[in-house]
């Protein structure tokens, strides 16, 4: 969903990561932007922050169910830095989950000297040697690995592109922080996950989510809990919940049809509540949620496949697949921030 800004002076500013500091003079979204594909897939340096993220759970080949993240993270330093300049810093998050381990790394990086970097077309992502690349959008290989995993898997678009909140214009708060938001939730999977007991051939899906803004939260707001769900007839949700430091909480979604049809749904509509919690790096985070939606029929529980699918990165945060039973039944990725 959001990204974690690199900047360590930024970690004790306003909202979760420094995302509710006051934008100063970059750029800030705007309701009624038309987004230009293949463009809008490429950088915007004018803006502090931006992502390129992917969330896969995948079945092995072995009989095992896995998860897979690969995220790519822009923050500027200064409004007028060129998007391929020295005045942009990058981080890269990759991680395979499995039911009894987590395994993640990170990379960081300075632009201008050619280690990171993103380019619209033909689409290539990249940070040292992961690199998330290929003809078009529809048509991506992505790689990454650490010390003790590594992944090539290959993506292949079999739906549209869905826009959050009004036509991408993603709301975040009651006082009117945004983004631009838009999601490619209908990848194909096919790949080789490389995990210390050896090579496993996977299949399953995954959800590319792009966003940009330069304040995306309010100074109150103290984290998030996110979420990207698939249903088997076809049917996905994104949600989230924005908690703030009095108690209070802002939500959003959007319903995803089958046939890539998006309906927003605005702050108050998708009820998530905790369910239970485990300890995960010396701290309380729930892992499993009752989520509630009246118009769509929806009251699932979605469960985390492993508890401790903690990022112990520069900004920690837990990131992980889920499991979904009730009313839909399914599976997807759960991201949550601000639980120290």
């Amino acid at each position: 969903m959001l990204p974690l800004l690199l900047l360590p002076a930024m970690a004790g500013a306003q909202g979760f990561a420094g995302l509710g500091t006051e934008a100063g003079a970059f750029r800030m979204p705007e309701r009624g932007y038309a987004f230009d594909f293949p463009a809008d897939h490429g950088p915007h340096p004018g803006f502090r922050i931006e992502w390129w993220y992917v969330t896969a759970n995948l079945d092995g080949a072995d009989g095992a169910t896995y998860g897979l993240q690969w995220t790519l993270f822009r923050s500027a330093l200064t409004p007028d830095a060129a998007a391929d300049g020295p005045g942009q810093l990058w981080m890269g998050h990759a991680a395979v989950t499995t039911e009894t381990a987590h395994h993640m790394t990170e990379r960081l990086s300075r632009g201008g000297i050619g280690t990171a970097g993103v380019v619209a077309e033909p689409f290539e992502a990249w940070i040292d040697e992961w690199r998330m690349a290929g003809p078009s959008f529809d048509d991506l290989t992505l790689t990454a690995a650490g010390p003790d995993f590594a992944y090539d898997v290959a993506l292949s678009a079999e739906g549209p592109l869905v826009l959050h909140g009004d036509a991408g214009f993603s709301v975040k708060s009651a006082a009117g922080q945004a983004s631009h938001y838009y999601s490619q939730p209908f990848y194909d999977v096919v790949g080789t996950l490389t995990l210390p007991d050896g090579e496993v051939a996977v299949t399953g899906q995954a959800w590319l989510d792009r966003e940009w803004s330069s304040q995306p939260l309010a100074a109150e707001q103290i984290g998030w809990d996110w979420f990207s769900l698939s249903f088997e007839d076809g049917d996905k949700l994104m949600g989230f919940r924005l908690r703030e430091a009095d108690g209070g909480a802002f939500t959003a979604a959007t319903w995803i049809g089958a046939d890539g049809s998006a309906e927003a749904l605005p702050d108050g509509r998708l009820a998530a509540e905790p369910l239970g919690v485990a300890e995960v790096a010396g701290r309380e985070v729930p892992v499993r949620w009752r989520l509630t939606l009246a118009e769509k029929g929806l009251d699932v529980t979605v469960a985390a496949l492993n508890e401790q699918a903690w990022m112990d990165s520069a900004f920690p945060y837990w990131e992980g697949p889920v499991t979904v039973t009730g009313s839909h039944a399914g599976r997807g990725y759960l991201e949550m921030t601000g639980y120290e």
